[in-house]
């Protein structure tokens, strides 16, 4: 295999492996509750709007001398506020995750134990918490294959449904302003890949076309892959649809969907979470200087009173992480991308020029849904 095959191959697997995660298991729930037909529209919104923003991050990167990750990025071009804007979409959008991935696998364990979820809940806390008090990094070296995994198993789920599709189930549009913007932030929960945009550099060396491939490549299969799997569950459970999409896929398929779907989506939870926790207790230990133990507090025991709380659910969670941390994280970006060109260190013939126009309509997409996710939480509230 060529070199830059093979370092094209490697940059495209690390943004999917990164994109591709437990945020999946929400779609399918979102998709019915604004109609199939209605949410190929916040497919192809939400799809444009990421590809744009792994760009932009791709052209920031390449502007600028030494390895920076988000905040840095932020820092160096949109100043101390700017820094502290992204360090709170990012915070922000982990605890979101932890909380999520607890409730749901509160949900996936009593699916298959029968046991209450608060049960499943504190069960999967104990055991992360012990794993995150330990620092394990395992994970971390076996991420992409695990990510591989994932999809591997996530497409064997898919063609076992295929031959007990409803398509009545698929046939639904539900017009209206709200119906469009309801699957937006767990999407957007669920695509967002900028994390990992930098680090691809370093996998293509200094071929700047491999890199814009492999973000473009990057980005699409794992929108594809959400939109078979959201075909396909919605297809079989229709209106019966849960929250974690295993669950309810169980009940309509049988006890080996139930096993299968279900210990599945343990498992990638938990890998999610794992990841997940470990960077945020060393942003406490590593940027802020706590202590080992409060590292580990922060992290584990903030989701965990929200979760006992029950103020919130799986998808009302990532909806809200998605749209509010990730939209906050999308403007931030679009709006280090026009300074990166006038002030970057490095100047190359960018991919995209920076229209105002397109900044503006990205913009606009992002402030939409971050007003639409509060207003729509405060109703609850």
């Amino acid at each position: 295999m060529k070199k830059d095959t093979r370092n094209f191959l490697e940059a495209t697997a690390t943004l999917i492996g990164c994109i591709i995660g437990a945020g999946i298991f929400g779609i399918p729930y979102v998709v019915v509750r604004s109609g199939f037909l209605t949410s190929l529209i916040d497919f192809l919104i939400v799809g444009i709007a990421i590809l744009m923003i792994h760009l932009y991050i791709g052209e920031i990167t390449l502007r600028t001398k030494g390895k920076h990750q988000l905040t840095g990025f932020a820092e160096k071009y949109l100043g101390k506020n700017g820094k502290a804007l992204m360090l709170f979409a990012m915070l922000s959008g982990n605890y979101g995750a932890l909380i999520a991935y607890m409730i749901g696998e509160g949900k996936a364990i009593k699916a298959i134990f029968g046991i209450p979820e608060i049960y499943g809940t504190l069960i999967f806390f104990a055991g992360m918490a012990i794993l995150v008090w330990f620092g394990l990094k395992v994970i971390r070296k076996w991420e992409l294959y695990l990510s591989a995994l994932m999809i591997f198993v996530v497409m064997v789920i898919c063609f076992i449904c295929l031959g007990k599709i409803n398509l009545q189930n698929l046939m639904v549009f539900k017009p209206g302003f709200e119906s469009l913007f309801v699957p937006y932030g767990v999407l957007l929960f669920a695509c967002v890949g900028t994390v990992a945009i930098p680090d691809l550099e370093v996998e293509v060396r200094e071929n700047k076309k491999l890199l814009k491939r492999a973000i473009i490549v990057g980005t699409i299969i794992p929108l594809l892959i959400y939109l078979f799997f959201g075909f396909c569950v919605v297809g079989v459970t229709g209106s019966l649809t849960t929250e974690v999409a295993t669950v309810g896929l169980g009940k309509a398929i049988g006890t080996y969907m139930v096993l299968l779907g279900n210990i599945f989506a343990i498992f990638a939870m938990a890998t999610s979470f794992l990841v997940l926790a470990l960077g945020l207790k060393w942003v406490f230990r590593y940027d802020y200087k706590f202590g080992n133990f409060n590292s580990w507090a922060l992290t584990c025991f903030i989701p965990l009173i929200v979760v006992l709380s029950k103020i919130t659910t799986f998808v009302k969670t990532i909806s809200i992480a998605g749209a509010v941390a990730g939209g906050l994280e999308g403007i931030l970006i679009v709006l280090m991308h026009r300074r990166a060109k006038k002030y970057g260190d490095k100047k190359f013939r960018e991919w995209i020029k920076p229209r105002i126009l397109i900044d503006m309509i990205l913009i606009f997409i992002f402030i939409g849904g971050i007003i639409y996710t509060i207003f729509e939480t405060m109703k609850v509230i």
